[in-house]
Protein backbone atom coordinates (compact mmCIF):
# COMPACT_ATOMS: atom_id res chain seq x y z
CA UNK A 1 0.00 0.00 0.00
CA UNK A 2 1.31 3.61 -1.01
CA UNK A 3 2.09 5.49 1.56
CA UNK A 4 -0.22 8.58 2.36
CA UNK A 5 0.21 12.19 4.41
CA UNK A 6 -1.92 14.97 5.60
CA UNK A 7 0.08 18.39 5.23
CA UNK A 8 -1.36 20.24 8.14
CA UNK A 9 -1.80 19.14 11.82
CA UNK A 10 -4.40 22.01 12.67
CA UNK A 11 -8.16 21.62 12.40
CA UNK A 12 -8.62 21.40 8.62
CA UNK A 13 -5.79 18.48 8.79
CA UNK A 14 -7.88 16.90 11.53
CA UNK A 15 -11.22 17.49 8.85
CA UNK A 16 -9.10 15.56 6.31
CA UNK A 17 -8.19 12.90 8.92
CA UNK A 18 -12.01 12.34 9.69
CA UNK A 19 -12.46 11.87 5.81
CA UNK A 20 -10.08 9.27 5.33
CA UNK A 21 -11.47 7.16 8.26
CA UNK A 22 -14.74 7.19 6.76
CA UNK A 23 -12.95 6.17 3.59
CA UNK A 24 -10.88 3.40 5.42
CA UNK A 25 -7.79 5.28 4.40
CA UNK A 26 -4.68 4.54 6.20
CA UNK A 27 -3.16 7.55 6.85
CA UNK A 28 0.97 7.14 7.61
CA UNK A 29 1.34 10.85 8.99
CA UNK A 30 0.90 14.35 9.30
CA UNK A 31 3.33 16.57 7.98
CA UNK A 32 4.03 19.90 9.72
CA UNK A 33 7.05 21.50 10.35
CA UNK A 34 5.64 23.38 13.05
CA UNK A 35 4.18 20.32 15.30
CA UNK A 36 6.75 17.99 14.13
CA UNK A 37 7.41 15.66 17.21
CA UNK A 38 3.75 15.82 18.07
CA UNK A 39 1.06 12.59 17.78
CA UNK A 40 -2.29 14.18 16.54
CA UNK A 41 -4.98 11.63 17.04
CA UNK A 42 -2.43 9.01 17.37
CA UNK A 43 -0.66 9.82 14.35
CA UNK A 44 2.93 11.16 13.91
CA UNK A 45 3.76 14.42 12.38
CA UNK A 46 7.03 14.69 10.64
CA UNK A 47 8.95 17.17 8.86
CA UNK A 48 8.46 17.94 5.15
CA UNK A 49 11.46 16.20 4.12
CA UNK A 50 10.87 13.01 6.41
CA UNK A 51 8.23 11.98 4.56
CA UNK A 52 8.38 8.98 1.89
CA UNK A 53 9.48 10.08 -1.78
CA UNK A 54 6.53 8.46 -4.02
CA UNK A 55 4.10 8.60 -1.66
CA UNK A 56 0.51 10.57 -2.10
CA UNK A 57 -0.24 13.34 0.27
CA UNK A 58 -2.90 16.14 0.22
CA UNK A 59 -2.32 19.91 1.34
CA UNK A 60 -5.70 20.35 4.22
CA UNK A 61 -4.55 23.94 4.82
CA UNK A 62 -7.14 26.29 4.59
CA UNK A 63 -5.20 28.93 3.58
CA UNK A 64 -4.37 29.19 -0.34
CA UNK A 65 -1.01 31.10 -0.14
CA UNK A 66 0.34 28.07 1.98
CA UNK A 67 -1.25 25.41 -0.09
CA UNK A 68 1.05 26.71 -2.85
CA UNK A 69 3.60 26.82 -0.70
CA UNK A 70 3.86 23.40 0.75
CA UNK A 71 2.12 21.58 -2.56
CA UNK A 72 5.48 22.93 -4.11
CA UNK A 73 7.42 21.52 -1.48
CA UNK A 74 5.95 18.14 -1.55
CA UNK A 75 6.29 17.95 -5.00
CA UNK A 76 9.93 18.93 -5.10
CA UNK A 77 10.58 16.27 -2.15
CA UNK A 78 9.66 13.57 -4.95
CA UNK A 79 5.70 13.08 -3.36
CA UNK A 80 2.42 12.99 -5.57
CA UNK A 81 -0.60 14.46 -4.83
CA UNK A 82 -3.56 12.65 -3.92
CA UNK A 83 -7.28 13.31 -3.71
CA UNK A 84 -9.59 12.64 -0.64
CA UNK A 85 -13.19 13.00 -1.42
CA UNK A 86 -15.69 11.84 1.51
CA UNK A 87 -18.23 8.90 0.79
CA UNK A 88 -21.37 10.89 1.48
CA UNK A 89 -20.54 13.81 -1.38
CA UNK A 90 -22.19 13.83 -4.87
CA UNK A 91 -19.97 14.15 -7.65
CA UNK A 92 -22.23 14.97 -10.89
CA UNK A 93 -20.92 12.88 -14.20
CA UNK A 94 -18.40 15.01 -16.76
CA UNK A 95 -16.73 16.75 -13.83
CA UNK A 96 -12.90 16.94 -14.36
CA UNK A 97 -11.36 16.90 -10.85
CA UNK A 98 -7.28 18.01 -10.17
CA UNK A 99 -4.90 16.37 -8.43
CA UNK A 100 -4.88 17.24 -4.59
CA UNK A 101 -9.05 17.93 -4.21
CA UNK A 102 -10.03 17.42 -0.92
CA UNK A 103 -14.28 17.20 -0.80
CA UNK A 104 -15.85 16.90 2.59
CA UNK A 105 -19.06 15.25 3.80
CA UNK A 106 -22.63 16.32 2.65
CA UNK A 107 -21.35 18.20 -0.68
CA UNK A 108 -22.36 18.35 -4.42
CA UNK A 109 -20.16 19.31 -7.54
CA UNK A 110 -22.65 19.04 -9.88
CA UNK A 111 -22.54 17.90 -13.88
CA UNK A 112 -19.77 18.89 -15.80
CA UNK A 113 -17.89 21.19 -13.56
CA UNK A 114 -13.75 21.84 -13.84
CA UNK A 115 -11.94 21.64 -10.82
CA UNK A 116 -8.00 22.63 -10.94
CA UNK A 117 -5.48 21.11 -8.52
CA UNK A 118 -5.49 21.63 -4.72
CA UNK A 119 -8.86 22.87 -4.33
CA UNK A 120 -10.87 22.15 -1.36
CA UNK A 121 -15.12 22.25 -1.27
CA UNK A 122 -15.96 21.79 2.51
CA UNK A 123 -19.08 20.23 4.05
CA UNK A 124 -22.63 20.84 3.03
CA UNK A 125 -21.28 23.22 0.01
CA UNK A 126 -22.58 23.05 -3.77
CA UNK A 127 -21.13 23.70 -6.49
CA UNK A 128 -23.30 23.82 -9.64
CA UNK A 129 -23.13 22.36 -13.02
CA UNK A 130 -20.45 23.48 -15.69
CA UNK A 131 -18.37 25.86 -13.22
CA UNK A 132 -14.88 25.83 -12.81
CA UNK A 133 -12.68 26.23 -9.64
CA UNK A 134 -9.10 27.11 -11.07
CA UNK A 135 -6.00 26.10 -8.59
CA UNK A 136 -6.14 26.65 -4.77
CA UNK A 137 -9.93 27.60 -4.73
CA UNK A 138 -11.73 27.45 -1.46
CA UNK A 139 -15.30 26.70 -0.96
CA UNK A 140 -16.03 27.16 2.50
CA UNK A 141 -18.72 25.08 4.80
CA UNK A 142 -22.54 25.91 3.34
CA UNK A 143 -21.30 27.92 0.33
CA UNK A 144 -23.31 27.48 -2.71
CA UNK A 145 -21.58 28.56 -5.84
CA UNK A 146 -24.09 28.43 -8.69
CA UNK A 147 -23.32 27.17 -12.59
CA UNK A 148 -21.21 28.07 -14.93
CA UNK A 149 -19.45 30.24 -12.53
CA UNK A 150 -15.77 31.20 -12.96
CA UNK A 151 -13.57 31.18 -9.47
CA UNK A 152 -10.14 31.90 -10.73
CA UNK A 153 -6.57 30.98 -8.84
CA UNK A 154 -6.68 31.11 -5.12
CA UNK A 155 -10.41 31.91 -4.51
CA UNK A 156 -12.11 31.88 -1.29
CA UNK A 157 -15.97 31.92 -1.08
CA UNK A 158 -16.38 32.56 2.48
CA UNK A 159 -18.98 29.72 4.51
CA UNK A 160 -23.07 30.29 3.87
CA UNK A 161 -21.73 32.47 1.24
CA UNK A 162 -23.56 32.56 -2.45
CA UNK A 163 -22.10 33.16 -6.34
CA UNK A 164 -25.35 33.59 -8.04
CA UNK A 165 -25.15 31.96 -12.31
CA UNK A 166 -22.49 33.27 -14.53
CA UNK A 167 -20.46 35.06 -12.33
CA UNK A 168 -16.39 35.42 -12.08
CA UNK A 169 -14.66 36.17 -9.17
CA UNK A 170 -11.14 37.08 -9.78
CA UNK A 171 -8.05 35.41 -8.68
CA UNK A 172 -7.32 35.65 -5.12
CA UNK A 173 -10.52 37.65 -4.34
CA UNK A 174 -12.60 36.61 -1.29
CA UNK A 175 -16.36 36.52 -0.85
CA UNK A 176 -16.92 37.23 2.88
CA UNK A 177 -19.17 34.90 4.77
CA UNK A 178 -22.54 34.88 3.94
CA UNK A 179 -22.29 37.43 1.07
CA UNK A 180 -24.62 37.36 -1.79
CA UNK A 181 -22.50 37.53 -5.52
CA UNK A 182 -24.73 38.86 -8.03
CA UNK A 183 -21.98 40.80 -10.28
CA UNK A 184 -18.58 39.43 -10.85
CA UNK A 185 -15.73 40.27 -9.04
CA UNK A 186 -12.92 42.20 -8.90
CA UNK A 187 -9.38 40.25 -8.62
CA UNK A 188 -7.69 40.76 -5.31
CA UNK A 189 -10.56 42.16 -3.20
CA UNK A 190 -13.09 41.09 -0.94
CA UNK A 191 -16.31 41.36 -0.87
CA UNK A 192 -18.99 41.25 1.39
CA UNK A 193 -22.83 41.64 1.97
CA UNK A 194 -26.24 41.61 -0.06
CA UNK A 195 -25.53 42.12 -2.71
CA UNK A 196 -21.73 41.57 -2.49
CA UNK A 197 -19.95 45.09 -2.55
CA UNK A 198 -16.31 45.85 -2.38
CA UNK A 199 -14.57 46.16 1.48
CA UNK A 200 -12.52 49.02 1.20
CA UNK A 201 -9.23 49.12 3.19
CA UNK A 202 -9.43 45.02 3.72
CA UNK A 203 -7.49 43.90 7.50
CA UNK A 204 -4.81 40.77 6.47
Amino acid sequence: MTDFYIAGAGGAGREALDICVALGHEVTAFVDDVAAGQLVRGHVVCLPEEAAAGALYVVAIADADARVKVSRLLDELGLRAGKLIHPSAVIGPCTLAGDGLIVHANTTISSGAKIGVHCQVHYNATVGHDTELEDYVTVLPGANVAGNVLLETGVVVGSGAVVLQGRTVGAGASVGAGAVVTRDVIPGTVVVGSPAAQLLNPRR
